[in-house]
């Protein structure tokens, strides 16, 4: 894949996609160069069957993802409209994000700040250093977050918690992150990466049709009761139960054997 800008890295490592945030320089502040290649990134992790999860991760060790690019602000988001058509772009990505049917781990280690804990917020598992730290600052730049931003994170810590994150602007601890829910696991610094590893090797040999069927329902069982896709759930349980992975699984546990799941 081609990307027009090297602050953005993909790797592939069997069958987990990597996709990393390389601007350590600004704390891995994100730019608008760098959500129109997390768009590309996406997209071809998302069509390549040989990838059942993705990680994203920050380069270095002093920062997942800071927040957005404040050097921008100037010529980019300099006033609301401006502002409008930066967020069209990064909206653009994070939809890519949330509509993407692989298990998605963020590897968070250091700062998790603003934009950065938005981004965080897309994954279906949050892992963290122990040194991580966590905040939304929004209310010491004056800025505001859109409803579907702080829907998302009413939806992981409830509301109590993210008034007082909102309100104090304060950053909270990972162990203060792990007690509201805000991840979901925190390791020591050195045990980050293996951690990791592990959740997404058991991810990949599980099934994924089973896995984006449990993912699929599980956003649209927080949806509204109007708004929910209940003919996408029966679709999606259907190719379970019609499908090679089916077999496999029921003959492998019979049979007293691992599984191979191929995604059929």
């Amino acid at each position: 894949m081609q990307l027009k800008t090297d602050k953005m890295i993909a790797q592939k490592e069997g069958s987990v996609g990597w996709m990393i945030f390389n601007n350590p320089a600004r704390r891995n502040a994100t730019s608008l160069e760098m959500w129109e290649a997390v768009e590309t990134i996406i997209d071809d992790f998302a069509a390549d069957p040989a990838i059942r999860v993705v990680v994203m991760k920050g380069a270095g060790d002093k920062s997942f993802v800071s927040g957005a690019d404040i050097s921008q602000f100037e010529e980019k988001r300099a006033d609301a409209e401006a502002a409008k058509a930066y967020s069209k772009n990064s909206e653009s990505a994070k939809q890519k994000l949330t509509e993407l049917r692989k298990p998605l781990i963020a590897m968070i280690r250091g700062f998790c700040m603003g934009g950065g804990l938005g981004l965080a917020m897309k994954a279906d598992l949050r892992i963290a250093s122990d040194d991580s730290q966590f905040g939304i600052p929004a209310a010491k730049l004056g800025i505001a977050y859109s409803f579907d931003s702080l829907k998302a994170l009413v939806d992981i810590v409830g509301p109590a918690f993210a008034k007082e994150i909102l309100f104090t602007g304060r950053r909270f601890r990972a162990d203060e992150a792990l007690r509201i829910g805000l991840v979901n696991i925190v390791v020591p610094v050195e045990d980050l990466e293996k951690t990791i590893s592990e959740y997404a090797e058991a991810m990949s040999a599980n099934a994924p049709l089973s896995i984006t069927a449990s993912k699929v329902t599980i956003d649209e069982v927080l949806k509204d009761r109007e708004e929910r896709d209940t003919a996408l759930i029966e679709e999606l349980n259907r190719r379970c139960f019609d499908s090679q992975d089916y077999v496999e699984g029921r003959q492998a546990f019979l049979a007293k054997r691992t599984p191979n799941f191929t995604g059929r």
